[in-house]
């Protein structure tokens, strides 16, 4: 099927569906300049003297060596100048025409609710959200990047990201939310994402037969075989024109 005819198809599906979910990994975000994890660029082919930076951001590195964890979320992780791209901002005005019933993301970057998304699952959680491990107080990004070292609450205690890191489990709401909503669509979007990471990958398999399945992404993915459409194109570029953004 040629370029054009997947578009136009897209289009007519977005005007026909009655629920639409989309699914979002790394690569929504990479048009605003935050690189992804997975692909041949990805971050998870560097390392820092000999330490992955998968491990980097592991719980046990976090237990064992939190100010080295902070140096490499302030080097590596946070990107406060990060701005929406057309991606968010087409999802953000599908959900404003009661086209788009969720995002479900695996981002932590928060750009889906910048653009103006108000229904985000974050599966991994949020980098500008912290927490005080003693007493519980919220803190946000600025808390890190305003100092060095690892950052401390009022009350003496560790502040944490709220974020899931490598060897913790999802939060199970956050998960059973999305399930819900992936069996209830009749139109999958899936973005950016490689669809190797479990279990947001697994999300997948709770879609409905009858339902149609769209990937939008730069690499294949496991599901491919699997899909109704399947876009290479960039993203971004992809989203703004099927919702004529």
């Amino acid at each position: 099927m040629s370029e054009i005819k997947n578009m136009e198809t897209l289009k007519q599906w977005l005007r026909e569906s009655k629920h639409t979910v989309f699914l979002g990994g790394a690569g929504v975000s990479t048009a605003s300049g935050i690189p992804d994890f997975r692909s041949a660029y990805g971050l998870y082919r560097e390392k820092q003297q000999g330490i992955s930076y998968e491990e980097m951001l592991s719980h046990r590195y976090f237990v064992e060596h939190r100010s080295e964890f902070y140096d490499f979320m302030r080097r590596v992780m946070l990107y406060p100048d990060a701005k929406p791209n057309p991606a968010h901002y087409a999802l953000a005005k599908l959900e404003q025409e009661g086209k788009l019933d969720a995002v479900i993301t695996q981002n932590i970057d928060g750009l889906h609710q910048m653009a103006g998304s108000k229904n985000v699952i974050e599966l991994h959680g949020n980098e500008n959200r912290y927490f005080c491990l003693s007493c519980g107080k919220t803190y946000d990004m600025s808390i890190v990047l305003g100092g060095a070292g690892v950052p401390k609450c009022t009350c003496g205690g560790t502040i944490r990201p709220d974020v899931v890191l490598y060897g913790e489990q999802l939060d199970q709401n956050n998960l059973v939310r999305a399930v819900e909503y992936v069996e209830q669509a009749d139109l999958l979007l899936v973005g950016g994402t490689s669809l190797v990471v479990y279990p947001a990958a697994g999300l997948v398999n709770y879609l409905s037969r009858s339902a149609k399945l769209v990937l939008l992404n730069r690499d294949e993915t496991p599901y491919d075989d699997h899909a109704d459409l399947v876009f290479r194109e960039d993203l971004s570029e992809v989203l703004a024109e099927a919702t004529g953004l």
